[in-house]
């Protein structure tokens, strides 16, 4: 018997459906009943690809080739003191355009290795940069050129070096577009004559005349190819205006080179011989001399290296640019600079006199704002700005950092004594540091051995020998650390972490220093350091970075430094700096080989570092100091001192002196002297002991009176000279064992027994070792240096 059919508006059931469920279409249950299907996928990616290939048929048909941008014809920046008075501007722009055929193959080929190895046989647009560059933009991320030649020069020439997607959108199309209209050649000139290579150089012809004071055509494969290498970097790149980039510059210079070979434009051969060009000096504009182009300098480099504008964008002009300098404390620096020491310079009658160099600068450290900065003589005859270059070591001017490190990390010696302004030290001259991985025995300054000494002594004198192994004990990697924390770049040239960093080898600039001391003068809070109050072009306000204040070390670990530094200016090697008139604190310092001098302080409100630098003017190499101003050796404590004080008393005329508030670490206060019968302090690690035969003596300025006022009578012979050291102590006959450690003190602390030891061995030993054993601890002035050898 055959079916039958259904009954009219019976539905079919799938038989694989339980009963009471509604079927669903094509079989589709559960979560796939909410998923796309492949043709709605297909569906939408056609679309999306319609709306795209529309946007950029739209955007090819709208978007036309512009006139020439403004760069053509670019304007000035103006540079403003802090009140709105002008400061100066940076000139017109310098272009001079030249045809391709004029421009060395060699030069068109190593410009294509530094920038677009594929130009001849590349699109005109490079999509996959184009997008990358547009997302780095929009998520913050950094900015990032148009990668090919001719979206370069679409952006030089047509439209502009913003950073927005607009920009990006617009620099695509026509590019595309001028590739289609125009040849290779045409768009490569075009980017030659277009392109920014530093001092205000627009195009290759005129960085020829810049760099090296020739025409295009007779460049040499190698200046061509540090002028391709500019093009990465106009300012950071020139190894004259920035030598601290040198390192940097020449291996862009080889990544050129080496381009050039590996595109067969250039033999190895030749390649292998090829020398680094030397560029030639920096001419600066007559409207840039004096001071001015070196504020100028120093506040463009500032605005590049925050990222607030790059140095293409910058250079368009246009801007106008108020900075935190202020105008009467800028001419007090200068004025004090040349009252101080440049109207003593005879370079006519004193050889050593042309190789003085000065750098200073001053801030604010509540707030951080650069107020007043010497760069040279005059940008136009000197042109490196010798307050931010960096190829001087800072000398003694470091030891600061290594004892707020020993604060600021609970530092102990050797042997598990706390380190304080009043820990003692063995001060001796060449006396090599214990517990370190490096064998290092430094020299003192005079060759002057002190013994046992304070560290506040040695802050005040300036001792090596208690700074490197205090910078051991403290651990070099933490002194590193806090000095970075304080504000010295960590990129800063010869900035290794051992003993002999405590010496100041490092080459910070005068900038640098004068940031890490504004963090000791504002209690360790670290404000980073400002040229800008403002900048504007046409109606809009250009963002600044900000600068939130930081704690970089701990209040403790800044006041306590502050205190010993106080003391380096009332009783040490910075008396000079008394002259302001105001409280202040303060460190020398005297370069290897006397190549710089030194001073850096500060009083509550104003920090201020000076630095005299020797340099010869003709070849450009570091040099000593000596003969300088009629001196046999320039330190720290001299002329830099007397400049500090000069500008300090100017700059902080009118207001009242305000001492140092300041909270110091337990133990910091000076102790009450010991009794007689109280434990003496316990030795550093590595000092020979009493028995020893064999010492460095004295030098003879200050044999006698140095153990007679301070090691024998004052510290060795009264306290604990007698019975302890006095004889060892404080310097043979006359005076360890007869004045004062036996007939004067002896009577007391032990008599004859303690005088004789001390004709016996206070002879070979001088006041290497007893010296620590007084109240002070140390020679103080007895054993201060001739003034020759002040730091």
């Amino acid at each position: 018997m055959s079916d039958q059919s259904p009954p009219p508006g019976w539905t079919p059931r799938d038989p694989d459906t339980p009963p009471g469920v509604p079927p669903t279409r094509h079989g589709r249950t559960g979560r796939r009943r909410f998923l796309p299907t492949w043709r709605m996928v297909l569906g939408a990616v056609l679309l999306v690809a319609l709306l795209i290939g529309g946007a950029l048929v739209a955007g090819y048909l709208l978007v036309d080739i512009p006139p020439a941008n403004a760069a053509a014809t670019a304007q000035s920046n103006v540079y403003l003191y802090s009140d709105g008075s002008q400061i100066a501007r940076d000139g017109e722009v310098n272009r001079v355009n030249v045809p391709l055929s004029q421009v060395p193959r060699t030069v068109q080929e190593a410009v294509l290795a530094a920038e677009d190895r594929d130009f001849y046989s590349e699109r005109a647009v490079d999509p996959k940069a184009m997008l990358r560059a547009a997302w780095n933009t929009a998520t913050g991320k950094g900015t990032q050129s148009g990668s090919t030649i001719t979206q370069q020069y679409v952006k030089n020439y047509y439209l502009g070096q913003e950073q927005t997607i607009k920009r990006k959108a617009k620099e695509f199309f026509i590019a595309i577009k001028l590739g289609r209209e125009k040849s290779k050649n045409y768009i490569l000139e075009g980017y030659l004559n277009t392109s920014y290579f530093g001092r205000n150089a627009y195009g290759i012809q005129a960085a020829a005349q810049a760099y090296y004071g020739k025409d295009v055509g007779k460049l040499t494969t190698a200046e061509g190819a540090y002028l391709a290498t500019l093009l990465n970097s106009p300012s950071a790149f020139d190894v004259v205006a920035h030598p601290q980039s040198r390192p940097r510059a020449l291996a862009r210079w080889n990544y050129v080179l080496d381009g050039m070979v590996k595109k067969q434009w250039l033999p190895a051969a030749e390649r292998a011989t090829t020398r680094f060009p030397e560029p030639g000096k920096v001419r600066a504009a007559a409207g840039l001399s004096g001071q001015r182009g070196y504020l100028v300098e120093a506040i463009k480099d500032y605005i590049v290296d925050n990222k607030i504008l790059d140095d293409k964008t910058l250079a368009e002009g246009g801007y106008r640019i108020t900075t935190t300098i202020d105008k009467r404390r800028q001419n007090a620096l200068v004025d004090a600079v040349d009252e101080q020491m440049v109207d003593k310079l005879r370079p006519d009658t004193r050889k050593a006199d042309r190789l003085v160099r000065a750098g200073g600068v001053s801030i604010d450290p509540a707030t951080g704002k650069v107020l007043a900065m010497y760069g040279g003589i005059d940008y136009t005859k000197q042109y490196v700005n010798n307050a931010t270059r960096h190829d001087y070591q800072v000398a003694s001017t470091f030891k600061p950092f290594v004892f707020a490190a020993a604060v600021e990390n609970d530092s102990r010696t050797q042997d598990g004594r706390r380190i304080t302004p009043n820990t003692i030290y063995n001060g001796d001259n060449k006396r090599p540091v214990t517990g370190g991985r490096i064998r290092f025995a430094p020299e003192n300054e005079g060759q002057i051995s002190y013994g046992n000494i304070t560290v506040n002594t040695a802050t005040d004198l300036s001792v090596n020998a208690v700074y490197a192994q205090m910078a051991v004990d403290v651990g070099t990697g933490k002194v590193k650390k806090t000095a970075i924390d304080l504000g010295i770049p960590e990129n800063t040239p010869n900035f290794l972490p051992g003993p002999a960093m405590a010496l100041g080898t490092l080459q910070a600039s005068v900038l640098d220093m004068t940031q890490a001391y504004a963090t000791l003068a504002d209690h360790g809070r670290r404000t980073p350091y400002t040229f800008l109050e403002k900048i504007t072009k046409g109606g809009d306000t250009i963002g600044l970075p900000q600068r939130t204040p930081t704690q970089a070390i701990t209040r403790e670990a800044a006041d306590t430094t502050t205190s010993m530094l106080v003391s380096v200016v009332d009783n040490g090697t910075g008396t000079a700096a008394l002259a302001a008139g105001h409280p202040a604190a303060g460190k020398t310092g005297t370069g290897e080989l006397d190549r710089s001098a030194w001073f850096a302080a500060y009083t509550p409100d104003l920090v201020t570092v000076i630095s005299m630098m020797g340099q010869d003017p003709d070849t450009g190499t570091l040099e000593s100091l000596y003969g300088a101003l009629g001196e046999p050796r320039i330190g720290g404590g001299g002329y830099p001192a007397r400049i500090w004080a000069a500008y300090t008393k100017a700059a902080l005329e009118g207001t009242d002196p305000v001492d140092f508030d300041l909270e110091l670490q337990p133990g910091a206060a000076q102790p009450p002297p010991p009794s007689p019968d109280s434990d003496p302090p316990q030795e550093t690690p590595g000092e020979p002991s009493p028995s020893t035969p064999e010492r460095p003596t004295r030098p003879s300025p200050s044999n006698t009176t140095g153990g007679r006022n301070q090691g024998g009578q004052n510290n060795g012979g009264q306290n604990q000279g007698g019975q302890d050291n006095g004889g060892p102590a404080n310097g043979g006959q006359d005076n360890g064992g007869q004045d004062n450690g036996g007939t004067t003190q002896g009577g007391d602390q032990g008599g004859t027994t303690q005088g004789t030891q001390g004709s016996t061995q206070g002879g070979t030993r001088g006041d290497s070792q007893g010296s620590a054993q007084g109240t002070d601890a140390g020679p103080a002035e007895g054993l201060r240096p001739p003034s020759a050898f002040l730091e």
